[in-house]
């Protein structure tokens, strides 16, 4: 066995100490009680994870310092370290929305409508219509539109938002309306409406009115189609409400997710990404800033002086919500840096629940925001709950379908969602090339 190799070998035992493996992440019914210390063990393994991170790093620093290059040993210690702390930190996550995950069987909901919700289980499991046509003749409403379907009980309706809430990390930290028709119309006031001071007996002339533009957020049609056999539908023991959440939340979370960040606006959301941009020293309305790195497809020399830089572009009306916003590999690549006095900017979270910070803002992680690469937009900024729109159309309807895949019944959940920038001012993004 080679130095290197026993060396390697002696620090893969000593990280072994310091950082636990990540347990089976398996979804089970478990107690609140046993799902806290799950969560409290994932913190406690994250933060031994990034003490190691700390010390390798200032290792692979002080090398750097002593002589051209960095030991190739160190830097597979660290890059093992960096991989561990991002399994972690996804347990840490899934966890936390395991807690929030309501125990299966649950008799704890108080459904006002149980006529509502008797109907509409009695349609997804024999394909019984009459029930949910007496419902909507008593309320001398219709809850199905010209293209068929009808709409899931209100309760399911509100589970599915929360779990969203939940899975798109972009849906979580804008804002949301709810909405009757297919388009939001939102007026918005790019300046406010002059004033002037006068004296006691001076004239009063009529001063100009704030300027108002319109903004428009269409919704566009969010599916999924899950299937199901005739037996499973026959089982009483399954709870179909809870059963259609699992299902449905995973697709539209997913798909939400990416078109709130990249969408083009055709048959989805426009994302932010997508929105007109300009150097943020030529800024007008319209078009988000950036500030531009400097660097090739990298930080440059001094990545805290770009990093306060986009902080202090935002004015300090946006700054006091304002989050980080990036994917995990991108916050992998922050967490190596320090500032002047040598401390890392980058500090894990205070406690499970909470988020990282980057000089003293959240960091919010997206995997639909671009890698670290010539020109990108990697890094956005900004205060995301008065500069994004989630527009939600009210109402989830379920079709069901039990002719098209026999011997499966397919199960066509439509959801209609839109979104797009609403204020052009409170969101900033960081563009990694020379201008």
């Amino acid at each position: 066995m080679t130095i290197a190799n026993r060396k390697r070998a002696a620090e893969d035992k000593q990280l072994e100490k310091k950082v636990r493996p990540p347990q089976n992440l398996e979804t089970k019914t478990v107690e609140t009680k046993s799902t806290g210390n799950e969560v409290a063990n994932a913190f406690e393994d994250f933060m031994r994870a990034f003490e190691s991170y700390k010390e390798t790093n200032d290792e692979r620093l002080a090398q750097v310092e002593q002589r051209i290059g960095t030991d190739v040993v160190t830097t597979e210690k660290m890059d093992r370290i960096s991989r561990s702390m991002d399994e972690q930190k996804r347990k840490l996550d899934q966890l936390m929305v395991k807690g929030s995950r309501p125990v299966l069987g649950d008799q704890s909901f108080d459904f006002s409508d149980n006529e509502h919700k008797n109907a509409f289980n009695a349609y997804i499991r024999r394909g019984d219509e009459m029930g949910l046509r007496l419902v909507e003749q008593k309320a001398l409403s219709q809850s199905s539109d010209p293209d068929g379907g009808y709409l899931v009980p209100d309760e399911l309706d509100q589970q599915i938002g929360r779990r969203l809430s939940d899975l798109s990390p972009i849906r979580s930290i804008s804002s949301v309306r709810q909405v009757t028709g297919s388009v939001l119309k939102k007026p918005f006031s790019q300046n406010g409406m002059a004033v002037g001071w006068v004296g006691e007996t001076d004239a009063r002339p009529q001063t100009t009115t704030a300027q108002l533009v319109e903004l428009q957020f269409p919704t566009m049609e969010l599916y999924a189609m899950p299937a199901a056999t005739s037996s499973l539908l026959e089982d009483s023991a399954i709870d179909i409400d809870t059963w259609i959440m699992s299902e449905v939340e995973a697709a539209f979370a997913e798909q939400e997710g990416s078109a709130f960040v990249n969408g083009d606006g055709v048959n989805k959301p426009t994302g932010f990404l997508n929105a007109p941009q300009v150097d943020d020293a030529s800024w007008s309305w319209g078009n988000l800033g950036y500030i531009a790195t400097g660097t090739d497809a990298g930080f440059g020399d001094d990545p805290s002086d770009r990093l306060i830089e986009t902080i202090y572009s935002l004015k300090s009306g946006y700054r006091q919500n304002a989050k980080f916003v990036m994917n995990r590999k991108t916050q992998g690549t922050i967490r190596q840096f320090k500032d002047a006095d040598g401390n890392y900017m980058w500090q894990p979270p205070a406690a499970p629940g909470q988020q990282a910070m980057l000089h003293g803002f959240p960091v919010v992680e997206a995997e639909d925001m671009p890698d670290i690469a010539t020109d990108t937009m990697s890094v956005a900024f900004g205060d995301f709950e008065r500069g994004y729109l989630v527009v939600d159309r009210q109402g989830v309807s379920v079709l069901r379908d039990p002719y098209s895949a026999k011997p499966y019944v397919l199960f066509y959940t439509t959801k209609r969602v839109g979104g797009g920038v609403q204020n052009y001012e409170a969101l900033k993004l960081i563009k990694f090339g020379t201008a």
